[in-house]
């Protein structure tokens, strides 16, 4: 079953605190990774800060434990004080919480997620021009200032506007895994990071923040064969370069060479299935080497670029 995202939206939201995540979300459903987007609101038309009327439906759809709930951020220039919210619409918000699903904002977004109780204990950020007002509006709740967003037992919180885009990039690599992410990144033509507060893990999206189409065109190989005998010969045929010009135009925009980057990977997957309880001489055998030698080298140094 797909996942069904809801946007709940308010008075004078931002045009891409709401276009931005339903574009990542859109596009992966494009890309077959089975997104179903919904927009609700307390009202059939809401007009946005920009003047550009959306509609939306008054009906909330069933949700579960796997589908998201997205309240997009409104204009704010003095945080004046929450657009109305209706005791239902909170009362939904922590209810598709307290089932196992996940909600999330951009921007000011987290102040609706304070006004149903959801902050409460948690780790959360917003606007740097809002952490202020929202720290003083919520005491119980913990601000974490100059960070793109904030995952906290499933309550998602990001900064401001664009940082909704690295939000929804985040939760489809959580979802549906790095390789997704960065393929809607790169359809999207934009970075494919994932810096929020939490430490960069995927090697996949870590060096996927470049521009360089034949770069991607080659990762997309090695993502997907990591663990073959890849040749250099064959990755430059596939697009169409001489050897000498992949590696040249792989490593300026990667910072690794194409054999670095697959090491990389199979490292990756390997000390995932080793955290697992794989033993070394299995994951290796799984991500591609013939023994565990050299995986354990890998595993003892960084690799260098």
């Amino acid at each position: 079953m797909p996942t069904r995202v809801v946007f709940f939206l308010l008075p004078k939201l931002h045009l891409l605190d709401l276009a931005g995540p339903a574009q990542v979300f859109s596009t992966a459903n494009d890309l077959g990774y089975g997104y179903d987007l919904t927009y609700v609101a307390e009202s059939v038309e809401i007009v946005t800060a920009q003047g550009v009327p959306v509609k939306a439906q008054l009906e909330w759809p069933e949700l579960g434990c796997a589908d998201l709930i997205v309240v997009p951020g409104w204009r704010s220039p003095a945080f004046t004080p929450t657009p109305h919210m209706s005791a239902m619409a909170k009362h939904r918000l922590r209810a598709h919480h307290a089932a196992g699903g996940s909600v999330a904002s951009v921007c000011s977004g987290a102040d609706a997620l304070g006004a149903a109780g959801l902050l409460d204990g948690r780790r959360y950020t917003t606007h740097h021009d809002l952490t202020d007002e929202l720290a003083a509006r919520y005491p119980k709740a913990h601000m974490v200032r100059d960070v793109l967003y904030v995952v906290d037992d499933r309550v998602i919180t990001s900064a401001g506007i664009a940082s909704g885009i690295d939000l929804a990039l985040h939760l489809v690599a959580a979802a549906r895994g790095a390789e997704a992410a960065a393929r809607v990144a790169r359809q999207m033509v934009v970075y494919a990071r994932r810096n929020g507060d939490d430490r960069q893990e995927s090697a996949m999206l870590r060096h996927r923040g470049h521009l360089s189409d034949l770069a991607h065109r080659v990762q997309d190989i090695i993502d997907s064969r990591y663990a073959d005998q890849l040749r250099l010969a064959d990755l430059a045929a596939g697009v169409g370069v001489s050897e000498r010009t992949l590696t040249r135009l792989f490593t300026t925009a990667t910072g690794l060479t194409p054999l670095r980057y697959q090491q990389l990977l199979r490292l990756e997957r390997a000390e995932h299935l080793i955290s697992h309880g794989t033993t070394v001489e299995a994951a290796a055998r799984a991500v591609g080497f013939e023994d565990a030698r050299m995986l354990r080298r890998l595993r003892s140094r960084t690799i260098p670029a």
